[in-house]
């Protein structure tokens, strides 16, 4: 009964709950020090953005069931670039040497943030013209 947006931000919300180390709210040692291999060398960044690709590809192909192929294409595009961000600035915070607890409320603001963009983005429309 949901909307494919208010799904994907429940599944974000939900992830920084769990410390989802995708959401960039994971302080495990070992978890910085993946995200620091990744994001410091340039090969394996590249491999994300190509993992990132595929994931955009199959968002749109999921939404597309109930939207035309641009709007599903365009959602898709928006919600893993907002993802992306989201996680990218915890990584960096968690980085600086700040606690996942430290970072969570803050974290979480961010979601509902970029989540309301995206939503007020989907409802505004078209210029005339």
């Amino acid at each position: 009964g949901e909307g494919p947006l208010d799904a994907l931000r429940r599944h974000f919300l939900d992830g920084l709950a769990r410390r989802d180390p995708v959401t960039g709210l994971n302080d495990h040692p070992e978890v910085v020090a993946f995200h620091r291999m990744v994001f410091g060398t340039p090969s394996l960044t590249a491999r994300v953005f190509q993992y990132m690709s595929r994931d955009e590809q199959a968002l749109a192909e999921a939404l597309g069931e109930g939207m035309d192929e641009l709007t599903a294409g365009l959602l898709a595009a928006q919600v893993l670039a907002a993802q992306r961000v989201l996680a990218r600035r915890n990584w960096v915070l968690l980085a600086e040497g700040r606690s996942a607890r430290e970072v969570e409320a803050e974290a979480v603001r961010a979601a509902e943030r970029a989540f309301a963009l995206l939503a007020a983005a989907g409802e505004s429309r078209e210029p005339a013209g």
